[in-house]
């Protein structure tokens, strides 16, 4: 869940907003073309004519179609639940998502691109902008967006949000040109990011730790491992469960494949945000409820959601020393025993939970 917080700065949030920016790098291979740099295509779209030119591509019209069809997919994903969200709260929604991406664009075409030579055949890394201050500019439109998915009507429509911008973001790579889908990219993957992954509140809790730390030492190490971890325990889940498959499709699929590497860094960032804070109540507060809801909502059984977590708890403790496993244990177990009694608590009882219940378990 995305919540309002001021990274103050310290020696430990500084070294940890950098890896939390590293996240959103630009990825070259994706570009199929390699004349593409030599051309001078990559330079030309990211300078600010360039950026001005996307953005109008993807003027308010684009953009309204776009989140309108995003919603359309993720309601007909979630169709079997009768009136989940009328037409009225759909229009709202809808709405508030292209204000979303309204903002997103404005920035991608104000932002300031650095950029450095990799290689000797003059490869260039582009950079977002300093990751707080995007996280500032896009905050009070994520924000309002979420609390729309939280009022409404059908508590269970706050799980349709990351699946809304995932679906959201697909539609808008289509409508631009390889080069301008890599540039783009990073902005996409920080908005669907931001409103699931805690990375910010894992660096501002780092404030209360100094550098030097046991638990900051682990941290710092595991973070930039988040995206192999998250890999590591997909390809693993797929080879237990070859032949599994949830209402969107099977566990194999590019977009299942997609929203798993997603949620494992998910589930990663939250461990590490319980911690820093020294309790478990993020994920009891927050993660369990909203995996109650993915149960639910794309017919997944909780024994998977168990089975998910057994599996990233190995392959974190493959990664680490005898004395950080002794440092992670405590939480791990008691994470598990949350699990456990969701199986009953949340994973089949889910209707004695309103939406204001569940509001102010999240706030």
């Amino acid at each position: 869940m995305l919540k309002t917080i001021h990274v103050v700065k310290t020696p430990s949030t500084e070294r940890l907003l950098n890896l939390w920016a590293q996240r959103y790098t630009l990825d070259l291979g994706k570009t199929s073309n390699t004349n593409l740099l030599s051309d001078s295509v990559l330079l030309d779209n990211a300078c600010l004519q360039g950026r001005a030119s996307t953005a109008k591509k993807l003027k308010d019209s684009i953009l309204t179609v776009n989140c309108q069809m995003g919603w359309i997919q993720t309601k007909t994903l979630y169709a079997y639940i009768p009136n989940v969200v009328d037409l009225a709260e759909a229009r709202r929604i809808t709405q508030f998502a292209f204000r979303v991406y309204k903002k997103l664009i404005d920035v991608y075409q104000t932002g300031n691109y650095t950029d450095e030579v990799l290689t000797q055949d003059k490869r260039v890394a582009f950079k977002l902008p300093a990751i707080q201050e995007l996280a500032y500019a896009l905050e009070p439109t994520l924000l309002i967006f979420q609390e729309q998915h939280i009022a409404s009507k059908d508590w269970r429509a706050l799980g349709f949000m990351t699946t809304q911008l995932n679906f959201t973001n697909k539609l808008i790579t289509k409508k631009l040109e390889p080069v301008e889908r890599v540039l783009l990219a990073p902005y996409l993957k920080f908005v669907e990011e931001q409103v699931a992954i805690p990375w910010q509140r894992v660096c501002g809790a780092s404030e209360k730790h100094s550098v030097d730390s046991a638990e900051f030492r682990l941290v710092e190490e595991m973070l930039p491992q988040a995206p192999s971890i998250a890999w590591a325990v997909y390809n693993r889940l797929l080879k237990l469960l070859p032949d599994y498959r949830t209402r969107r499709g099977h566990l194999g699929d590019e977009d299942i494949a997609h929203s798993c590497i997603r949620d494992l860094n998910m589930f990663q960032a939250y461990l590490w945000l319980c911690l820093f804070e020294g309790n478990i109540a993020p994920i009891q507060l927050e993660l369990l409820p909203l995996c109650a809801m993915v149960v639910q909502g794309v017919n997944i059984k909780w024994e998977l959601t168990e089975k998910w977590w057994q599996v990233l708890e190995q392959e974190i403790f493959s990664r680490v020393t005898p004395q950080a496993q002794q440092l992670i244990m405590p939480y791990s177990q008691q994470i598990q025993e949350l699990f456990w009694s969701g199986r009953d608590r949340l994973g089949y009882q889910e209707d004695n939970l309103d939406a204001r219940r569940l509001g102010e378990a999240l706030a």
